[in-house]
């Protein structure tokens, strides 16, 4: 134990080949393969860099392609979103939201249930409650509630016409 040294000396490689065989490969070769300090982990490294530059690179083109279609789409759109001279302008087309606007918050006002729908609905709401586990028993409520809202339908529909 303690016969030979721990670590190589530091002036020779610690890589030695020595082939039984006659190597196809020069002498040269062999040498500087022995003589560098290169290794597998060194090697993969670099090639993850140059990889990475190479990816990064691409990106680049890539993006500035893109920017460029993106430029060319948006001034093509641009040109098609133009509106005519002859148009109306920007404070009529106002005007014009903000009526319909108002319109449609007057339509969302609700309005009561006549008393015949009423009662109805609340029959077909007090069978299904009586009849949780058998909602088909209430087919009577049902249709008479549909009869209800056709006859209400119809008279609303009446009024909006005459």
């Amino acid at each position: 134990m303690g016969a030979s040294e721990s670590k190589p000396s530091s002036g020779t490689s610690p890589y030695l080949w020595k082939s039984s065989t006659p190597t196809s490969v020069s002498h040269d070769l062999a040498e500087s393969l022995q003589n560098s300090h290169e290794t597998d982990t060194s090697r993969a490294q670099l090639t993850e860099i140059q990889i990475q530059a190479r990816v990064a690179d691409a990106l680049k083109e890539l993006e500035g392609k893109s920017t460029d279609a993106l430029k060319k789409k948006i001034a093509t759109v641009g040109e098609e979103v133009q509106p005519p001279a002859d148009g109306p302008s920007r404070q009529s087309v106002t005007r014009e939201i903000e009526s319909l606007r108002s319109k449609l918050e007057e339509r969302r006002k609700v309005r009561d249930l006549p008393e015949g729908v009423e009662n109805a609905r609340n029959e077909v709401v007090r069978c299904l409650r009586e009849n949780d586990r058998r909602p088909l028993d209430c087919w009577q409520e049902v249709e008479a509630f549909k009869r209800e809202v056709k006859n209400w339908e119809k008279g609303w529909v009446e009024k909006v016409i005459s």
